[in-house]
């Protein structure tokens, strides 16, 4: 492997572009952060110094003017993606983009043309293909150890709510978009393209959701396209914990992943027999979140192909978006009926 190191512009300082500035800091090998970008100018100062980063920006299209930033990560909310990546491309940048694509199968679609006719190197963001449960799991099935997958079940569950900006479909796409195309990802790399999707979901916990037009709770039937079955349900009020878990109930066994219980320790008292449960993306998918980075980086020094492609995003997001529209028509939708 080369030994030179990719210098990187980081795009978005939310809550996973903090960490994921943290995390090419000082966890991912061969790669240096050498600018980041956030709307608000003081908090990009502010992470800059305290990840020793040389420049910060308020405006991301000045990172991106920057000669020292060879590849760009965008962490910026999903509704910025294509006119940064347009920018992107057109200043020849490495890109990496965080999920969803985008919001809109259109403008995904435009995106893809785009980065197809520049040929630069693109690769997407869904950390769970990274995680070593997930990563097991996706070898058991190769290898047969539960035979044929027959049933996909999955669930979501965050301990609590965004901000309303962050949750907001015009910004994040809704539950549905942004955090059921996790579910979704899982459902086509772990069994195959899906056919149709029967979604319902309704507030049933956070009145405030009613105020922006989203759900706070979904439950998702999928069909694939040979006909087995699938189901995800979805949840933004889960207050014990984040909960990930996803089982494959194949024709000679079944696989579990993912857990609840953070730490190995159980407490028995008189009356009470307790643990603790993973408080949130970052203690269950740290790992997972810096092992993606580090394959982004290896595969542009190596040479070799995205590892998450474009037409890996795409395929989430008409999932995601026929499942929104299933859920508001209150009937089954075809995947490739959606064109929005």
């Amino acid at each position: 492997m080369s030994a030179r190191k990719i210098n990187i512009g980081l795009l978005g300082l939310g809550r996973l572009g903090k960490l994921y500035a943290e995390y090419l800091s000082a966890a991912v090998s061969k790669s240096k952060l050498v600018a980041v970008a956030d709307t608000s100018g003081s908090l990009a100062q502010d992470v800059a110094k305290k990840f020793g980063v040389e420049a910060a920006y308020s405006n991301p299209i000045d990172l991106m003017e920057n000669s020292k930033v060879e590849a760009v990560v965008i962490a910026t909310p999903t509704v910025t993606h294509a006119e940064l990546i347009e920018a992107a491309v057109y200043r020849g940048k490495i890109i990496f983009c965080e999920k969803p694509l985008s919001l809109s199968l259109r403008e995904s679609y435009s995106i893809q043309k785009t980065v197809e006719r520049s040929g630069v190197f693109f690769q997407m963001g869904f950390m769970r293909r990274f995680d070593r449960g997930y990563i097991l799991a996706k070898r058991q099935i190769e290898n047969g150890v539960i035979g044929k997958p027959l049933v996909f079940k999955s669930t979501s569950r965050d301990p609590y709510p965004a901000s309303l900006e962050y949750l907001h479909p015009k910004n994040s796409g809704g539950l549905l978009v942004d955090m059921g195309i996790h579910d979704f990802d899982l459902a086509l790399w772990l069994m195959g393209r899906i056919r149709t999707v029967n979604a319902i979901g309704s507030v049933l916990a956070l009145p405030e959701l009613e105020k922006i037009g989203d759900v706070d709770n979904a439950i998702v039937s999928l069909t694939f396209e040979d006909g087995r079955l699938g189901v995800v349900d979805l949840c933004r009020n889960g207050v014990y914990g984040y909960e990930i878990s996803t089982e494959i109930l194949g024709s000679k066994g079944t696989l579990r992943i993912g857990y609840l219980r953070e730490t190995p320790v159980l407490i028995m008292l008189k009356d009470t027999i307790s643990y603790d449960t993973v408080p949130f993306f970052k203690e269950r998918f740290g790992e997972a979140y810096v092992r993606q980075l580090q394959n982004f980086v290896d595969n542009v020094l190596t040479a070799r192909s995205p590892s998450v492609t474009l037409n890996d995003g795409i395929h989430a997001l008409k999932v995601g978006i026929a499942a929104r529209l299933s859920c508001r028509e209150g009937k089954a939708v075809e995947v490739n009926s959606a064109t929005n």
